[in-house]
């Protein structure tokens, strides 16, 4: 690399580092060795940082209700292009080089790569590096966005075709549910992409192993911002069991603007909506309340006979990241 370059990808990095306000704990590029304090995380509550505290001389989670001794050595992750898209074929090839240039000069990162266009990867990947460039970089995670069950069948089977590390869904805004389980890919073929099997229905449904083609971590959350629209709470809880199930780690970000918490009058939360499990959803007056008549009694809490939920509008900061009472940390295992 010409010295031109590499002093352009060096201000690139000092940028990137001041732009996302976190401590790379990068070397110049460039420079392979790492120096100052190690970086690292908490296994059991997840904590991430440098200054872990000591007992006995070994290294502590330093927050006070869990000082784990269970740390471990990590490496930072770096989130690219949130408000742009890698494989976007709009995007000049040479910046998407440039990019790859980086991301080799910088092995102490991690790097999520998360696209909406991922149809697109194998072909951009091919065009600047190689198709298979991926399997050689261990600090590289590739992600792909999904909402709903129809994106699912539609985009999971082009991410499992890019050879990677580490594959990731992103289902946020999730507006529908999703059987990860059972993905229908043919009329007589099904998808479980988080064990990387595959199973015929033409008599009887028989799971055949597929080495490595699985996703290794899920995303989920609600939507935000203006006109977002309502999450069911059956569609988290369906991908949190699926995951469990399978062993994939399971992050739950947001609720987004909604929740099903009943808030009462003095909240002062904005609307409330019923909310299919299917994903159809009708809006309510502020302060609306469900009669309790033979037709429209409720089953429980806010759960209608009919399955719809009961949701109020109270913003992001409101709704929280809670689900059935806990946070959802999961991470997948550097590799």
């Amino acid at each position: 690399m010409g010295g031109d370059r590499a002093e352009k990808l060096r201000g690139f990095d000092d940028a990137l580092a001041d732009r996302l306000r976190i401590d790379v704990d990068a070397p110049p590029l460039g420079v392979t060795s790492r120096t100052g304090k190690p970086f690292f995380e908490c296994l059991d509550c997840r904590w991430r940082g440098h200054d872990a505290a000591s007992v006995n001389g070994l290294p502590a989670c330093p927050i006070v209700q869990c000082a784990s001794l269970e740390l471990r050595r990590t490496r930072p992750r770096v989130f690219c292009a949130s408000l742009a898209d890698v494989f976007d074929t709009d995007v000049d090839p040479a910046w998407r080089r440039d990019l790859f240039d980086l991301i080799e000069l910088t092995p102490n990162l991690i790097w999520l790569l998360l696209t909406k266009r991922i149809g697109n990867a194998f072909r951009e990947l091919s065009r600047a590096r190689s198709h298979d460039w991926l399997m050689g970089r261990d600090n590289v995670w590739l992600g792909a966005t999904v909402v709903n069950q129809a994106e699912a069948e539609r985009d999971i089977p082009k991410l499992l075709q890019v050879p990677a590390r580490v594959r990731f869904l992103s289902m946020e805004p999730l507006l529908g549910p999703v059987q990860l389980d059972r993905l229908q890919i043919s009329d007589e073929r099904e998808l479980d992409v988080l064990r990387g099997r595959t199973g015929s229905t033409a008599q009887h449904f028989v799971f055949r192993p597929k080495t490595g083609d699985r996703v290794d971590w899920v995303i989920a959350g609600g939507e935000s911002g203006p006109g977002a629209r309502p999450m069911h709470p059956t569609w988290p809880r369906m991908l949190r069991d699926q995951c469990a199930a399978a062993g994939v780690p399971f992050l739950y970000k947001q609720w987004g603007e909604w929740t099903d918490e009943d808030w009462g009058e003095h909240a002062g939360y904005q609307d409330t909506a019923g909310v299919l499990p299917s994903g159809e959803f009708e809006l309510m007056s502020k302060g609306y309340s469900p009669p309790f008549d033979q037709h429209e009694r409720l089953m429980a809490g806010n759960v209608r006979l009919d399955g719809r939920m009961l949701m109020d509008r109270v913003g992001k900061k409101n709704a929280g990241r809670l689900l059935d009472g806990r946070t959802h940390d999961g991470f997948p295992e550097e590799r």
